[in-house]
């Protein structure tokens, strides 16, 4: 039987999101036609994040511990800002580089999406959730001047297989 503790899953999920796509990392070939895909690697864990859309997003995060998946996160939704109205690619961008930089500020505590809160400039991010890395779901929310621009909603979870031969202390 192997053992990780969920201090070190959360250090590894902390490192992993700042080098993966909020820190600009590279992109690697996705077996999921259509998605997007970013991987980050240290010893025995493994981190990927797939997503698919642009404006309007569904995504989700894996980690595995020596080959066996052990957490996993869901997440979709985007530019609300954008459904009813024109598509403005640059505001979208403006919005993602700001989402980015909030996503850098990740704490081990809390190693999910951002911050509580965050702000620069005319941009603030919000970040609610509930429950801790073995059973969590929230909602971040990007405002822009004041309006809503940007929504995501995210669940996830610790994962015990039928067959159980690692464990999460």
């Amino acid at each position: 039987m192997e053992e990780i503790h969920r201090q070190e899953l959360a250090k590894f999920l902390v490192k992993a999101k700042k080098v993966t796509w909020a820190g600009d990392g590279k992109e690697v070939v996705s077996e999921i036609p259509g998605f997007k895909k970013f991987e980050y690697n240290e010893r025995d864990l493994k981190y990927e994040d797939y997503y698919v859309g642009f404006y309007l997003i569904r995504g989700f995060e894996t980690v595995r511990f020596k080959g066996e998946l052990i957490w996993s996160m869901s997440y979709g939704w985007g530019m609300t800002s954008m459904i009813d109205a024109n598509l403005d690619y640059e505001f979208a961008e403006e919005t993602f580089d700001f989402l980015k930089e909030t996503l850098q500020n990740i704490k081990i505590e809390r190693p999910f999406r951002g911050p509580v809160k965050f702000k620069q400039g005319k941009y603030e991010y919000f970040d609610e959730n509930q429950g801790d890395i073995k059973k969590f779901d929230g909602l971040e929310t990007i405002f822009f001047k004041e309006r809503k621009a940007h929504e995501l909603k995210y669940s996830g979870n610790i994962i015990i297989p039928k067959r159980r031969e690692i464990f999460i202390t």
